[in-house]
């Protein structure tokens, strides 16, 4: 689907947008989004960085920390169909890109594949193209901040390995230092 095509179908849903009550989160300067999903071993490391956030910090009133589990798709799309939604964004997941297990880095858009096969929404449009239409065409400053996983299991199995679990409060610090250098 082309970029042009994509705008026609953001159009035609925006009208729906137009009247209907914005959320509060899409009201604030940055939205953070810890994505993941906690049943899969390391995946649910944006979930938890998501929780460190709003249990150990305290964050200025215009920021809104979300635990977006595997519903991020649903964020993004609305994101996209709003004039005026946050300024920032930061994505907070687990990434396999062959580094040091519990590494913390930023992942810049132009990096994530544009058609990863199970990345699709019902709009047939992956994540990583939503990220670049919020950067591209809404002026969205989107940040990606990433953990290399140890294992992601095939079956459930909680909990999230010793190498990944020590990378929440080095994510968390990244993220606060994100919000700190922006305001400073």
């Amino acid at each position: 689907m082309s970029p042009r095509q994509m705008r026609i179908i953001y159009l035609s849903c925006e009208i729906e947008l137009m009247y209907m009550e914005v959320p509060e989160l899409y009201q604030k300067r940055v939205l953070v989004l810890g994505c993941g999903n906690i049943l899969f071993g390391d995946d649910g490391f944006g979930v938890e960085v998501a929780n460190c956030l709003n249990e150990r910090y305290d964050l200025p009133s215009d920021v809104e920390v979300m635990d977006v589990g595997t519903g991020v798709r649903d964020i993004l799309f609305n994101m996209v169909l709003m004039q005026g939604g946050p300024s920032k964004l930061i994505v907070v997941d687990a990434v396999d890109k062959g580094r040091r297990p519990g590494e913390v880095f930023k992942i810049s858009l132009d990096e994530i594949p544009k058609n990863k096969v199970d990345d699709f929404s019902m709009h047939q449009m992956p994540s990583s193209n939503m990220l670049s239409e919020l950067r591209d065409f809404c002026g969205v400053d989107v940040v990606v901040v990433a953990c290399q996983v140890k294992r992601i299991p095939e079956e459930i199995e909680t909990g999230l390995s010793e190498e990944v679990k020590k990378a929440i409060p080095l994510a968390s610090e990244l993220i606060v230092e994100c919000l700190i250098k922006e305001n400073g």
